[in-house]
């Protein structure tokens, strides 16, 4: 019995793969009969329309983790994987797309547009699948589900259905955030704040000075409001005032909602331009009138700017402050040229977001309670958070989740793309919102199963591991609708891992040109040296470093595992695994010693702290099973059986973290009962 003198992971790891997905296991209802009680993960679906990413390896690194180490506790294991449509994120990959064909999704008929996005699509989901495997995703293939598989959709308008029948859904002239370059509303989670510096400007409406950033929306205002409690503007409220550069008089209202610190204390009101104002227009829609846009859907001014029409919002400013100040509108001497302040932007193209109303947008009401009685859907979700029924890995992130929720406005779930779930009754060929259908996903995908008894075994599912940068964008919708359409939470325990960075702990990008490829480096040093560089030292919710060089050094460590591995294979002349054998007191000591290492390990997994098992798993390989106990047999002072146990324990524990090479060694290994593959040993230490 010998091992090849050294290790290939290139030959070995899809002939490895080959031989799970012939075992059969998967599939949860192919497992061995005493594997009764349910684990699920129901993956996250990478977005199909591109290649994996070192993100997506890690993610898919930790879920497998966690199901290999479950499978091998007996647990009725099901890792359900699946694609995401990924609507607007794909819209925006397949725009740039066109762009480099020299076309413009503008001027391709919608159906035809649709079609390409599909094929596109398809094709990038089967490239996934293929990037998956070469991870050791150990997840059932044969209930993949896609976002945009019928059932699912289905699924989808049940949920948009009970909504509406709930009062919770509404359709209106609204405000929404819009993008100018893409052509779509957002939702307030799809928006970048950044902090830019502007002048701010302080401009005379009659008897009163406003300070404003936007001097182009002057065109819009229906008011200027003061707050009720301000003493110096007390005599002004309900009067009218000369609107700057028009011959429009406009009325001073009063609203709480009004800083009294900030600049003088009087806002302009344009409510076709800015949600606060907006709001403000809602509070006082019998005093005031109502909406004028003087922007379009390009951030371009319309004709209601007069000479300003046709110009680019930010170049209308800039003239409109130079005519101003002619005017004597605005005094030089009190601009403040150095304002600071968050500038809103589309989180894709870093445009800046330009409010707009826009006619037949289907909204979501976060905080009204549904007509057939019980929680709002952010109510539901909070107390869920609270009550302890979902558990935030790292802790810290309850807090934030907690926050979020406090701020939460009615959402915002239709937008003016082709690619994505048509809104049904909607005349305008408007889709939702991505987050609204992949917020559905946990029930969505095992009630939309071939496998009738899925959703009721299988939901709540165990963990939800994803990034911590979707927290609001998704882990938030997940909850909340959950809750609502299945009365359920949807998950026990989200794990949130962070964005993995270079050595410098720099963001991954392609300008930077520091981007590792997944594929590449498996191709070069193992999957499995790359899932132990991404687990040892990533705590969740921090973001983890990751270089070529801590790769390579564990494929040194898959050398030390086949070596060591080698040198007992070779070493066991006259054993028989059916042999009873007396351990000396020196063996049962060493053994004792692991099996209490093992629990350790046991014990960090089971606390989701992946980081410190590896680690543990690493020095105990190499510094005592390597550097003593294989030194000691040498010099004949352990056993033969000792080090065969040993041996096979450890690649037990060492399975969850490196399937492959632990599966190839394990096929070797001479040992009693042993099973068809090592990832339904038992995680029991003998």
């Amino acid at each position: 019995m010998e091992l090849s003198s050294s290790y290939n992971a290139k030959e070995v790891e899809d002939k490895i793969y080959q031989l799970w997905e012939k075992s059969g296991f998967f599939d949860p209802n192919k497992l061995p009969k005493n594997h009764k009680k349910p684990f699920t993960i129901i993956m996250p679906p990478p977005n199909a329309n591109g290649s994996l990413h070192i993100g997506h390896a890690l993610f898919i690194t930790l879920e497998d983790i966690m199901i290999r180490y479950q499978r091998m506790k007996g647990k009725k294991t099901l890792w359900l994987p699946g694609a995401d449509h990924a609507g607007f994120e794909t819209q925006v990959v397949y725009d740039k797309k066109l762009e480099k064909e020299g076309r413009n999704r503008f001027q391709i008929p919608p159906a035809e547009l649709y079609k390409e996005i599909l094929e596109f699509t398809l094709t990038n989901k089967k490239v996934m699948e293929h990037q998956l495997k070469k991870l050791g995703a150990s997840c059932d293939w044969s209930r993949e589900k896609f976002t945009l598989d019928e059932n699912v959709i289905k699924i989808v308008y049940e949920t948009f259905e009970k909504l509406k029948n709930d009062g919770l859904v509404y359709k209106g002239k609204r405000i929404v955030n819009w993008c100018t370059k893409h052509q779509t509303s957002l939702s307030d989670v799809e928006i970048k704040y950044e902090e830019r510096i502007d002048p701010l400007y302080f401009v005379k409406y009659g008897p009163l000075e406003v300070a404003t950033v936007r001097l182009e929306t002057i065109f819009g205002d229906v008011a200027v409001a003061v707050n009720p409690k301000d003493k110096r503007y007390k005599d002004l409220i309900g009067k009218e005032i000369p609107l700057p550069l028009t011959n429009k008089k406009i009325i001073v209202i009063a609203d709480e909602a009004v800083d009294i610190e900030f600049g003088t204390g009087v806002v302009k009101v344009t409510p076709a331009h800015d949600q606060v104002d907006f709001d403000i227009w809602q509070r006082h829609i019998n005093e005031i009138p109502g909406p004028i846009q003087v922007i379009n859907k390009y951030g371009k001014m319309n004709e209601l700017a007069g000479q300003y029409n046709g110009m680019k919002a930010k170049e209308a400013r800039d003239l409109i402050a130079k005519e101003m100040i002619e005017k004597g509108l605005i005094d030089p001497a009190k601009i403040q040229h150095e304002y600071k302040h968050n500038v809103a932007l589309c989180y894709k193209c870093q445009n800046i977001i330009e409010p707009l109303i826009l006619d037949n947008q289907w909204f979501v009401k976060m905080t009204e309670k549904p007509k057939s009685g019980g929680l709002s859907l952010r109510d539901s979700a909070v107390k869920a958070v609270k009550s302890k029924k979902i558990a935030f890995y790292p802790a810290r992130m309850e807090k934030v989740f907690l926050h979020w929720m406090k701020n939460l406005r009615d959402w915002n779930i239709s937008r003016q793309i082709t690619w994505g779930i048509p809104i049904p009754g909607d005349e305008s060929g408007q889709v939702f919102d991505t987050w609204f259908s992949s917020g559905q996903w946990p029930f969505a995908s095992l009630k939309a199963s071939e496998n009738k008894n899925d959703f009721k075994e299988f939901y709540p599912t165990d963990v939800m591991e994803t990034g911590w940068d979707i927290l609001f964008f998704w882990v938030s919708r997940m909850v909340m609708l959950g809750n609502y359409a299945t009365g359920k939470i949807p998950f026990k325990n989200v794990y949130l891992h962070g964005l993995v960075r270079d050595k410098e702990k720099q963001k991954m990008s392609k300008s930077k040109g520091n981007v590792i490829d997944p594929l590449g480096v498996i191709d070069l040093y193992g999957a499995d040296a790359l899932r132990m560089a991404l687990i040892v030292g990533n705590t969740p919710g921090s973001d983890p470093v990751i270089s070529e060089e801590k790769i390579k050094g564990y494929r040194n460590f898959a050398t030390k595992i086949w070596n060591a591995s080698r040198f007992v294979l070779m070493n066991l002349e006259g054993y028989s695994p059916t042999e009873k054998i007396k351990l000396e007191s020196k063996d049962k000591k060493i053994l004792k010693d692991f099996q209490k290492q093992a629990k350790e390990i046991t014990k960090e997994i089971d606390n989701f702290r992946f980081y410190t098992a590896s680690e543990k798993i690493y020095h105990y390989f190499w510094h005592t099973f390597c550097d003593k106990i294989i030194e000691d047999y040498k010099k004949k002072q352990v056993s033969q059986h000792l080090l065969i146990t040993l041996l096979f324990e450890q690649l037990k524990i060492l399975h969850p973290f490196m399937p492959f090479i632990t599966e190839e060694i394990y096929q070797q290994l001479p040992i009693k009962n042993k099973k068809e593959c090592i990832m339904i040993e038992p995680w029991i230490i003998a």
